[in-house]
């Protein structure tokens, strides 16, 4: 990539880490919050899940702000409300003003680090080759921005207190403001337009739902994981110290696999790559729930669903722009991670409703596994779908041109779709025609 490129990349997975290791060192506060207040987990669970639900419900509108007065004030008004509200958090005492709070500190979070807004902006100033690696690079924010803030939540936690922890928390948001003065310099971009708009045709393919529902159960797997891991590691007996250290080697595992494979990209198609690490995940899964849960168990099912935990998003990312074009990819992100986000609020909600009327966290582990296999399933699904068949209309030119732009489109087709592992449709013509139409699709 460019050196522009690059500092916005840089920029990006900055904001990213920022608060993806907020909302990764939220779960530590579920159980201060619950003492101080007296609400209950179900409930308390409740207003996590709405403020996941909210995350993806703000996309829209973060994009259409973001068109009007471009990503650099977006973004910094973002942290200003982020700060302002988290620190409110510590005046709670109702489960409506939890709800609302929450509800404020995840939109405002949206606003400092939408994936569509920031890989969106990104992607068009990387070259298409690097589209993969610059995903790879911005999801590793979050891992990274975990290893950083979880230790120093639990210290401050352990020092100060829950409420002065959860103010600083607040304070540390103020930092993506100079980070957003990268994004003052804007690309060309299109009339203003939401996700829904922008990408119509694209929502009427199956190929759209089968990437976007498979990434709505990965955010069921985040959503619960980021919210009721300590809640886990704490019915394993375990003290928060060790929290601190499960998280940090899940963040070193995070990074290692959002990273590896923006690289791994470059070689192979990103279904096939989806598949094999949904199925990693529930490997991981069925082997955390069969085996004692130990130090070591713990341990090592932190570094192998670490590994799992942000891979999903570049390849998600480089099926959308391949398979729709990358002018799509951020209102199309949006509209997937709108879908996350509904996925994210059924894991954050249910976690608490399990371990309170059942006492355990089985059922949630069970679900979450079997929702990974399906996800799965889906990436196989679309690498065995045709795309819509290529139409050359026919131009008052020589036939000899006409022949040689077929053959380029068709030429692209392929290359397009063997690096998203879909199946093309369409046959470089064998000779120069006067016109040209549809050509016949390949049996499957």
């Amino acid at each position: 990539m460019r050196a522009a490129a690059w500092r916005l990349t840089a920029a990006a997975t900055g904001l990213t880490a920022l608060i993806a290791g907020s909302r990764a060192s939220f779960g530590m506060f579920l159980s201060p919050l619950n003492t101080a207040t007296g609400l209950g987990m179900a409930s308390i669970s409740l207003a996590a899940a709405v403020g996941q639900l909210a995350s993806g419900v703000a996309l829209p509108l973060v994009e259409a702000l973001a068109r009007r007065f471009g990503p650099a004030r977006v973004i910094a008004g973002g942290a200003g409300l982020l700060a302002i509200s988290t620190v409110l958090l510590v005046m709670v005492h109702s489960l409506v003003a939890l709800i609302v709070l929450i509800l404020l500190v995840f939109a405002a979070g949206t606003a400092v680090a939408s994936n569509a807004l920031l890989i969106g902006e990104v992607s068009r100033r990387a070259g298409a080759a690097d589209h993969g690696l610059a995903a790879g690079v911005i999801g590793a924010g979050g891992p990274a921005g975990q290893l950083v803030l979880a230790p120093l939540v639990i210290t401050a936690i352990g020092l100060r207190g829950w409420a002065a922890a959860l103010c600083a928390l607040g304070a540390i948001a103020l930092l993506a403001l100079p980070l957003a003065r990268s994004f003052r310099t804007r690309s060309a971009r299109a009339a203003p337009a939401h996700c829904f708009s922008a990408g119509g045709a694209a929502l009427r393919d199956a190929r759209f739902w089968l990437i976007a529902g498979s990434f709505g159960m990965c955010g069921f797997h985040v959503a619960f994981l980021t919210v009721h891991m300590p809640g886990v590691i704490e019915r394993c007996g375990f003290p928060a110290a060790f929290t601190g250290l499960w998280l940090v080697l899940a963040g070193f595992a995070n990074i290692a696999g959002s990273i590896g494979v923006g690289f791994v990209m470059k070689r192979f198609a990103s279904a096939p790559l989806l598949a094999i690490v949904y199925a990693l995940r529930v490997a991981a899964i069925l082997a955390f729930l069969w085996l004692p849960s130990g130090r070591g168990v713990l341990i090592g099912f932190a570094l192998a669903i670490g590994v799992t935990y942000a891979a999903t998003l570049p390849p998600t990312a480089g099926l959308l722009a391949r398979s729709f074009g990358v002018e799509r990819l951020s209102a199309l992100l949006g509209a997937t991670m709108l879908v996350h986000q509904i996925g994210g609020f059924f894991g954050a909600w249910l976690g608490g409703v399990a371990v309170e009327h059942g006492g355990s966290y089985a059922s949630m582990w069970i679900a979450d596994a079997a929702l990974a296999a399906v996800a799965s399933a889906m990436q196989l699904v679309l690498m065995r779908m045709r795309a819509p068949p290529t139409t050359v209309p026919a131009l008052a030119a020589p036939a000899a041109y006409q022949a040689a732009g077929a053959s380029a489109v068709a030429s692209a087709e392929r290359s397009s779709l063997r690096s998203t592992g879909l199946r093309s449709t369409a046959r470089t013509p064998a000779r120069p025609t006067s016109t040209s139409s549809s050509p016949s699709p390949k049996p499957v």
